[in-house]
């Protein structure tokens, strides 16, 4: 990877902290240094413990939970913040130490799920779907592409478990109280399950280690997360990701990209927040332009940039303008509308590009030939789309759409069944497969989390509706983002959206063309809630289970 940085290419280009030129940037960034970007209060020993800000929010202030797939009628049940400690799965001395921390850069190594990246997901050997068996776990070669032995116990390797409610753990939200309206626009683990990235109003975007008590259970003492990074951008975001090859134990394969509007494509290190390159994309007259979507392809060499009817492909090794431009229109054939989302079959050469034109494409990745058309099936512009981890099925969600659909490529057209959400908003609403490709979580617009077992869809279905395992409300307001994290129970929401005064009043045009994630809603019917939060979606111990039924239920109706 190259380490020219895209100086005097984006006027808005900022380290991490620094102030961008913006005029909606927040007064509350820090000094761009790799020292400055360590926040007050933490500590760099071998202990690697987190800024300890103030206790996650419990009793009120918690959203309500509510158990297996019944109407959202949800009761205010406080998410345990004591009493859970599980019943240890392996001995400290077995697992194999804690996330690294950025500002320490060599010294900490991560529990490094390096093997996210292996063919087809290595599904079929356990997943999520339960704990594995000693005998059930990938060897090392497998799961760790860079060679490195630091992997996560066998023991460690829980299942997720939707049969009863998520336990949020931790989250951080002071973090974006210092901005007004500073809401949220997604959370991204990292391919290495390491660190947390996250989105939001102001333009910047950072980076959370995933606490290193988590690895120890002691989830009575889990501290509000602080970033340990702030990367600012000059104007509206529009896309960000990770390296696919992101691991922590290799300082070099440690990098994000993010496109914002005006700018050229940067590719910022993931240690110290700085640009180390800028992709320049130009169009027909020669003008810059800003990519609406970003995806590296699986091995990390190509980077995927989205944008009107086009599909520019830039080699990671060599930043600047030189690219490959893929039309997805020729001869007034083929895929319009701007690119806004893209996906990358885990088992074949293919990719599937979404649109603003509620439409999704399906293109050969050696020459991006356009291989099939799906149908316009949704009510609005394709914001997010997801490959099942064996490569048949193709999940699909739009903007103002109150479903997720799933293709089955193997008959391209075939809607085999839809996922109901509530998305009455422009705003991109996130969903995520788990490793197995068994459960699919996606938030809505009214504050609900919602959890399908695709396995159970019938299996010669026929565009069938299928209902929920469970729904849980995460949040006060929107929740936008959604991730599981790659090999632990854990889960990353994310929420917040525009409010505005009244029904109907706007701003003008103050969103992006391509992302749109303006909301008008009345302030009487949601309560804003910029926070990012964790949960565990694992089996709990007789300790915890304990603790659980101990706790009185809230007597507080939320609807939802």
């Amino acid at each position: 990877m190259s380490d020219s940085a895209g100086s005097g290419e984006s006027g808005g280009v900022a380290g991490a902290g620094q102030d961008a030129e913006a005029d909606g940037e927040p007064p509350h960034q820090a000094p761009a240094s790799p020292e400055g970007d360590r926040l007050e209060g933490e500590v760099t020993s071998e202990d690697v413990v987190p800024s300890s800000a103030k206790r996650p929010r419990i009793s009120e202030e918690e959203p309500g939970l509510e158990q297996v797939a019944k109407p959202v009628d949800m009761h205010g049940e406080t998410p345990a913040q004591t009493g859970l400690l599980q019943e240890d799965p392996a001995p400290p001395e077995q697992r194999t130490g804690e996330p690294l921390q950025h500002e320490d850069v060599g010294e900490e190594a991560p529990e490094s799920g390096g093997g996210e990246e292996e063919e087809c997901h290595q599904n079929g050997n356990g997943g999520h779907d339960a704990p594995l068996e000693e005998g059930e776990t990938k060897p090392e070669e497998e799961l760790n592409d860079n060679g490195s032995a630091d992997i996560p116990s066998e023991g460690q390797r829980l299942g997720l478990d939707f049969t009863q409610n998520p336990q949020m753990l931790t989250g951080s939200w002071t973090e974006y109280s210092n901005f007004p309206e500073n809401y949220l626009k997604g959370c991204k683990w990292a391919p290495d399950g390491s660190c947390i990235l996250t989105n939001s109003a102001d333009n910047v975007l950072r980076v959370y280690n995933l606490p290193p008590e988590i690895y120890s259970y002691n989830w009575d003492s889990l501290p509000e997360m602080s970033p340990v990074l702030r990367m600012a951008e000059g104007d509206t975001i529009y896309d960000y990701c990770w390296y696919p090859k992101m691991n922590s134990l290799d300082a070099d394969t440690c990098f994000l990209a993010s496109s914002s509007r005006d700018n050229p494509v940067h590719v910022w290190d993931a240690f110290y927040g700085e640009v180390r390159a800028s992709f320049r994309p130009y169009n027909h007259l020669d003008e810059l332009t800003a990519a609406h979507s970003l995806c590296f392809s699986p091995d990390g060499t190509q980077l995927y940039c989205g944008f009107d009817k086009m599909v520019r492909v830039f080699y990671t090794d060599r930043p600047g303008r030189d690219c490959e431009e893929r039309p997805t229109v020729v001869k007034k054939q083929g895929q319009n509308g701007i690119i806004s989302c893209f996906g990358f079959s885990p088992c074949q050469s293919v990719y599937a590009c979404g649109s603003y034109s509620r439409c999704a494409g399906l293109y050969s990745c050696q020459d991006g030939s356009l291989l099939a058309l799906l149908p316009t099936r949704h009510h609005g512009g394709l914001t997010h789309l997801l490959f099942s981890p064996d490569g048949n099925y193709l999940y699909t969600g739009g903007r103002k759409d109150p479903e997720i659909l799933c293709w089955d490529l193997r008959e391209p057209g075939k809607v085999v069944f839809s996922l109901k959400r509530n998305v009455a908003t422009n705003q991109r609403i996130y969903f995520d497969l788990d490793q197995s490709g068994r459960y699919l979580l996606s938030g809505d617009t009214e504050r609900v989390v919602s959890v399908w077992d695709t396995q159970t869809a019938p299996p010669d279905g026929n565009e069938e509706l299928l209902q929920p395992q469970l729904m849980f409300q995460a949040h006060w307001d929107c929740t936008n983002g959604i991730s599981i994290h790659p090999f632990m129970p854990l889960l990353a929401t994310s929420s917040g959206q525009r409010q505005f005064p009244s029904p109907g009043e706007s701003e003008g045009d103050s969103a992006s063309e391509g992302e749109g994630d303006e909301a008008v809603v009345s302030p009487q019917e949601t309560r804003q809630d910029n926070a990012l939060s964790l949960w565990w979606a694992g089996p709990l111990g007789p300790t915890a289970a304990a603790a659980e039924g101990s706790q009185e239920p809230s007597t507080e109706v939320v609807e939802a």
